[in-house]
């Protein structure tokens, strides 16, 4: 029963019988070609038997391993390794299906590969998952033909493993550099004047040729009888907190990617950037209630502790409590902190609802709403209508995309700061938000 499992007989051979049954046909037309043909059978046989023996006369054969990360890191290409050693004292041509989670919906994985006589061989392929969880791989299967290519052996390994899928931290890295670098210009981020000197006191230094003479410090100057200035650095140990709406508006896919998943995603690359600006980072969620806290620290553990805060957060499809998130903000945050709200809105009318709550958190707190542009909605106002109903459906679309600016206008009269940006763009106009807060000392 062993070694009847792993054997599988191979197209070619199917192919074969097929000929020799059409010869067989063909040779009650031509009685010489029978011979011939029962020569070609007895060939065919010996062939099959031969190759079995080749394959399976090795214990070992083909050894093969799957080389997983840690995580898998949600939305990016992640890389996936292969190692596989033959044992064959000959070449071997393999067919490799990996049965890959099912979250992927691939049915048709299968790489062919050729491996040299006694040889290792690495191969990689990448995999975009779009949903967080728990990934679970099946077996590694490697089906292995001689040259004759008849029958085939299946080696099979790594059964059953599981990686989790947490939000991006592959983007760490892209923007790692971001919060030090001045050339923000290449990452599409315009630069920001400064404005007054709101930075805290680090030390007073000579004055050297270029520097503000509005910094002098007239007291040192006459002490030392030299220019002496005071030299500022950035305000540190601010809390930055990125509030996540999961509510119902938060599940709109935009390229497999849902906006709940795109601001999880933004959340960490920005609470990441504030750390190393030295400031406080932390993060919640809400709904109907306000979960997932991590209290803004600056810790070296801190971004463990909001990787896990944002492993499992899912929409629950109710209809978000602002009057909650008010509260809460109230009641725990009470210093003056950065709150970026990563939320939706479609219409001024669903605005106005939570706007008093929007004021009232903008009252103690720098509030940034973020929200998000519909850019299926762009592709259809842009393409030309060739009927009346396109063109109604098209004016129809063009007043939701005005209501989009519509909003921007009103937070801003009420003295709130916002975001409308495309998903793909919001990790980027977040941080250039950020930087800009901190760069005109508004926090």
């Amino acid at each position: 029963m062993k070694l009847i499992k792993p054997f599988y007989i191979q197209n070619r051979f199917f192919y074969a019988c097929i000929a020799i049954m059409i010869l067989y046909v063909v040779s009650f037309l031509f009685p010489r070609l029978l011979n011939i043909v029962s020569f070609l059978l007895l060939g065919l046989i010996a062939l099959t038997l031969l190759d079995t023996l080749l394959l399976f006369s090795a214990k070992k054969g083909i050894l093969a391993s799957r080389i997983l990360p840690e995580k898998l890191s949600n939305g990016d290409q992640n890389p996936i390794q292969l190692e596989i050693e033959n044992f064959y004292t000959f070449p071997i041509y393999t067919n490799i299906i990996d049965e890959i989670p099912e979250q992927f919906q691939v049915r048709d994985f299968n790489i062919e590969r050729k491996l040299n006589a006694t040889s290792s061989s690495k191969l990689e392929y990448q995999l975009r998952p779009v949903e967080r969880g728990e990934y679970h791989f099946g077996k590694l299967n490697i089906y292995a033909k001689s040259v004759f290519g008849l029958v085939a052996r299946r080696f099979t390994f790594n059964d059953n493993t599981m990686v989790p899928n947490y939000p991006s931290f592959i983007q760490l890295k892209k923007y790692d550099l971001m919060a030090f670098s001045n050339n923000l210009l290449q990452y599409g981020i315009k630069k920001v004047r400064r404005l007054g000197h709101t930075m805290e006191f680090e030390q007073i230094k000579d004055y050297v040729l270029g520097d503000d003479l509005r910094t002098i410090n007239w007291k040192a100057t006459a002490k030392r009888n030299a220019l002496m200035v005071n030299q500022f650095q950035d305000e540190k140990s601010q809390p930055v907190y990125s509030v996540i709406d999961k509510g119902r508006v938060m599940k709109m896919p935009f390229n497999q990617l849902t906006l709940l998943d795109y601001a999880i995603n933004a959340s960490l690359v920005i609470s990441n950037v504030a750390l190393k600006k030295q400031d406080k980072a932390g993060i919640f969620t809400f709904s109907k209630r306000v979960e997932n806290r991590v209290v803004a620290e600056r810790r070296t553990s801190q971004m463990n502790l909001i990787l896990e805060g944002l492993y499992n957060v899912n929409t629950d499809f109710f209809e978000s409590d602002f009057g909650r998130l008010y509260a809460d903000i109230k009641r725990n945050i009470t210093h003056r902190s950065l709150i970026l709200l990563y939320t939706n809105f479609e219409t001024l009318d669903s605005l106005h609802r939570q706007l008093p709550y929007l004021k009232g958190i903008a009252k103690n707190h720098l509030l940034v709403v973020i929200f998000f542009e519909n850019t299926e909605l762009d592709k259809f106002i842009k393409a030309p209508a060739e009927t009346i109903q396109q063109t109604y459906d098209k004016v129809i679309a063009e007043k939701f995309a005005f209501e989009k600016r519509l909003i921007v206008n009103e937070l801003k009269k009420y003295g709130i700061y916002s975001i409308l940006t495309t998903p793909e763009n919001l990790t980027l106009d977040t941080i250039n938000k950020y930087l800009e807060i901190k760069a005109r000392g508004l926090l």
